[in-house]
């Protein structure tokens, strides 16, 4: 979309690739994404001028939710794309026109290297590391299509417990827009099985075309059953915790798209 071979890189040999394909041939039908799964920051920006336990914060990077999705991808056996970059740098779940799409300032904190952002250092930034990651979710579900092989897509993430002040105290959420089927049907088959856990549909954020991206490019104009979700930080934040929400959320999902092919089915 944005790329222009005159324009400088921002990543060099020495940087990550921006995304990381995991089990590209899977057999399962869902396939997850994971937009905020890393921290890294390119060297040429060195550390954005804010300090290193910022950048342990949930504004640099959605904590747990990459364990957690790796660990759900071997669970149900599903292809996995990771984002390895900080949303500090650029948003993977924004389109380029949002506002956060480069945050000046997340949850109190100013972020001085994205402070009057150029035009063409957005560009840079979003040609590099956004579109790269959208290509290859662009790619595997088309590959997929070719073969008519049947997709759900999950997009996980994690939310903070308090935000501006105010708690959360939701666990767990699943979000949509406009084809919420697959998000209902998901939450019906988690509260099920986890009875008592506090959980919401379209909490403790909801999805718009200017909040989100994976969402409405890759799910609603697709026509795939979908679903983002939401899973608070402070029950992810291990490996026991992320095995357990894994499990967890395996089981809902495989019950969602059951009870789906069976009410099409009827």
């Amino acid at each position: 979309m944005f790329h222009d071979p005159k324009m400088a890189a921002i990543l060099s040999q020495d940087d990550p690739a921006p995304v990381e394909l995991v089990n590209r041939e899977a057999s399962s039908e869902f396939v997850l994404t994971c937009e905020h799964a890393g921290r890294a920051v390119p060297a040429a920006l060195g550390d954005l001028g804010i300090n290193a336990e910022d950048m342990d914060r949930h504004i640099a990077w959605d904590i747990g939710a990459e364990g957690l999705s790796r660990s759900l991808a071997a669970r149900l056996d599903a292809p996995l794309v990771l984002q390895r970059y900080s949303r500090l740098i650029v948003d993977c779940n924004r389109p380029f026109e949002a506002p956060d799409c480069f945050p000046e300032i997340s949850d109190g904190t100013v972020i001085p290297a994205n402070r009057s952002l150029p035009d063409a250092e957005r560009r840079r930034r979003f040609a590099e590391i956004h579109e790269p990651l959208h290509q290859a979710i662009g790619n595997l579900l088309d590959e997929r299509a070719k073969s008519g092989r049947p997709t759900v897509l999950v997009s996980v993430h994690s939310f903070t417990p308090v935000l501006a002040g105010v708690h959360r105290p939701w666990l767990l959420g699943a979000l949509a827009n406009r084809d919420k089927a697959f998000a209902e049907a998901f939450l019906r088959a988690f509260a099920a099985r986890n009875e008592g856990v506090p959980v919401a549909l379209n909490m403790p954020y909801s999805v718009d075309d200017m909040s989100d991206y994976t969402i409405p490019v890759h799910g609603e104009r697709r026509r795939l059953p979908h679903v983002l979700l939401e899973i608070r930080n402070d029950q992810i934040s291990d490996a026991a915790g992320q095995a357990l929400w894994a499990q967890r959320l395996a089981d809902a999902l495989r019950d969602a798209s059951d009870r789906l092919k069976d009410t099409d089915a009827s």
